[in-house]
């Protein structure tokens, strides 16, 4: 079999279509491994619309899914959205390509779940078009950023993740992708936003701002809050003395009805060792920092 890579192999057959960058493996009832991968159609043609991406669109919707079975490599196009005009050419283009979405197994439709790069791009416009009054908006004082996080020894833009939580007002948990935002040059946590994944209110996108009054620390405020600790630096240096190196995990912003836990894990790679091993984890209310071998030792 040639063209192996799952994203290869899927450009191959659809030039014409833009490909999520984060492809995932699902298990079907039946015990055989498939490869869910999410593709757009895009366009920077759409009239009054702000490009993203460097220009590169204004026009982007997630209207196919692909399913590659991982052991032969055969490729469903399923198309999920019957109102995009754009998939619905290709579809009269390549009639054999594309199945409607109710031709999906049901199974497999249980592992659909919501891109992390539509996900990405609608966060960051919506940190500058939630603000509806016209003259905040045009002078951009109440932008949003995307926080950054402390990676292994370097600080970076978080990115969005997926958890099962319980959200503010609601009866049970839910299987959601967020991100928080912090204010323009600040580092306190001002909302978060989260986009449904399970049925019926799949890609429903909903958002919690916190109270301007109340200040609610943000990801690089709990990260150094990690770092004044005395009881976790004596540790991390410890570790270090020793030859090995110590990779501090993405920070995760939990909601959990009407508070927010902060976890953090902690791995070890030996000097000659190549797989990093989960050491402990760190978790914080906001002001308090404890840390366990495991999360619930943690908690």
């Amino acid at each position: 079999m040639i063209n192996r890579n799952i994203q290869e192999r899927v450009k191959k057959v659809a030039p014409f279509l833009s490909f999520d960058k984060d492809p995932y493996m699902v298990i079907s009832k039946e015990g055989k491994l498939f490869w869910i991968q999410d593709a757009y159609t895009i366009s920077s043609n759409y009239p009054y619309s702000t490009p993203i991406g460097g220009g590169y669109f204004n026009y982007i919707r997630n209207s196919v899914k692909v399913i590659i079975d991982a052991y032969n490599g055969t490729m469903d196009f399923y198309i999920v959205d019957q109102k995009d005009p754009l998939i619905m050419v290709y579809k009269n283009i390549f009639p054999q390509l594309f199945k409607n979405f109710d031709q999906m197994p049901e199974d497999l439709k249980e592992h659909i779940r919501y891109p992390k790069d539509l996900f990405q791009v609608q966060a960051e416009l919506y940190s500058t078009y939630h603000m509806m009054d016209p003259d905040v908006f045009y002078n951009k004082e109440d932008y949003w950023e995307t926080p950054n996080e402390l990676y292994g020894e370097d600080e970076i833009e978080m990115e969005p993740y997926y958890i099962i939580t319980k959200l503010p007002g609601h009866e049970k948990e839910e299987f959601i992708l967020m991100t928080p935002f912090t204010p323009s040059m600040k580092s306190n946590m001002i909302a978060w936003l989260a986009a449904k994944n399970d049925q019926p209110e799949y890609g429903n996108l909903i958002v919690y701002k916190f109270p301007k009054e109340k200040l609610i620390y943000g990801p690089m405020q709990i990260e150094a809050r990690i770092d004044q600790d005395s009881e976790i630096s004596q540790q991390l240096t410890l570790w270090g003395q020793k030859g090995s190196t110590v990779i501090r995990g993405n920070l995760l912003v939990i909601p959990i009805e009407e508070s927010i836990l902060y976890v953090e894990p902690l791995y070890l790679r030996a000097e000659k060792g190549e797989i990093p091993e989960l050491k402990r984890v760190i978790v914080s209310n906001g002001s308090d920092v404890m840390i366990g071998k495991d999360l619930g030792d943690a908690l």
